[in-house]
């Protein structure tokens, strides 16, 4: 299949550029995976698309202020990094800019408590270094980094904890899990009341959220690694639903791409506890192995997540939810309106 069939003109005033003061004010568009009808609702809705026995599975990693601004040692010159994925102890794999001025054995000064010394090159920007500090790095890292944005928000971010969901928890991504902003605590508390259970899985936002395609058929693309954790706990909770006769539903991409490494994982046989690393490419032709409906963002043209959504519903169906969204001028990206495919 050829990246471009998943191509669509997006009006650029439609890409949110702030959060909404209530999280839950979003609208939500309701795609019916077997007959393909859509509906338009508030994001508070969605507790009548939830069933009493149903498992919603929440992606509770919390994204670190990853983007840091410094200058080369030796030459004073500014430069940029993004931490992506946390290899050992102060060793990271990061993009830079200016990549070309960024060689292995730079030095990179960040204030007067963290430097980084550059000990591997990658492609497209790619750099692995270690840093060197006194202190507790998380600490420094919260007074000297400012939140990854992606690139397509221009707007400047004024609560740091807007671009975290109320439930994040195990520091590590390079993004949000932008599904998950659209719930307070109280809006959660209300669907346990129904009789629906919240269950938590960590995936860890990485590179490949910040690099597009480089490929013309989707079967050549590879994703890139990103770490992820299942609990006992919530291997339990799936199994019971699943005994029971309720869905899984997976509050975004990242609880998706989880959910189905877990069940490639476990074939058969009930769920059970799993962590590793995890590079699964969900496009059209994937049989789900766990997740039944999703709760998701309205995502980038040519985009891997608008194939995993395609792979769940179909590409025409997407497709068409995606004009009509445009259409009625719903908000996209990571600060925008959602979507639950069911």
């Amino acid at each position: 299949m050829n990246v471009d069939i998943y191509d669509f003109e997006l009006p650029e005033d439609l890409i949110a550029q702030t959060p909404l003061l209530d999280r839950t004010a979003s609208r939500l568009l309701t795609l019916n995976k077997q007959n393909g009808s859509i509906q338009h609702h508030n994001f508070k809705d969605i507790v009548d698309y939830l069933n009493p026995g149903d498992t919603l599975v929440l992606n509770d990693t919390r994204v670190i202020p990853a983007r840091l601004f410094g200058v080369k040692e030796d030459t004073g010159a500014k430069a940029e990094v993004l931490l992506l994925k946390n290899v050992e102890h102060d060793t990271w794999e990061a993009l830079v800019k200016p990549a070309k001025r960024i060689k292995q054995g730079s030095v990179l000064v960040f204030g007067e408590e963290l430097k980084a010394i550059i000990t591997e090159e990658g492609d497209m920007g790619g750099r692995t270094l270690k840093f060197v500090y006194t202190g507790i790095f998380n600490e420094i890292l919260d007074r000297l980094g400012q939140m990854p944005l992606p690139p397509y928000i221009k707007e400047t971010l004024e609560d740091k904890d807007r671009y975290q969901t109320v439930y994040a928890k195990n520091e590590g991504s390079a993004a949000a899990p932008t599904a998950g902003l659209h719930f307070t605590e109280e809006l959660l508390d209300t669907i346990r009341a129904k009789g629906i259970h919240v269950a938590f899985v960590t995936l860890h936002v990485g590179l490949g959220t910040f690099r597009p395609m480089s490929v013309d058929r989707i079967e050549d693309h590879v994703m890139h690694e990103e770490y992820y954790t299942l609990p006992q706990e919530t291997a339990d909770i799936i199994n019971e639903t699943k005994s029971r006769g309720g869905r899984i539903i997976a509050v975004g991409t990242t609880s998706a791409r989880t959910l189905e490494t877990v069940a490639q994982k476990c074939g058969q046989g009930p769920i059970v506890k799993s962590s590793g690393w995890t590079q699964i490419f969900i496009y059209p032709g994937y049989k789900f192995g766990l997740v039944q409906a999703l709760i998701t963002n309205f995502h980038l043209p040519k985009s891997t997540l608008v194939m995993l959504v395609s792979a769940l519903a179909g590409r025409d169906a997407i497709m068409k939810a995606y004009y009509e969204a445009i259409d009625q001028e719903y908000r996209f990206f990571s600060f925008g309106d959602a979507m639950f495919i069911y």
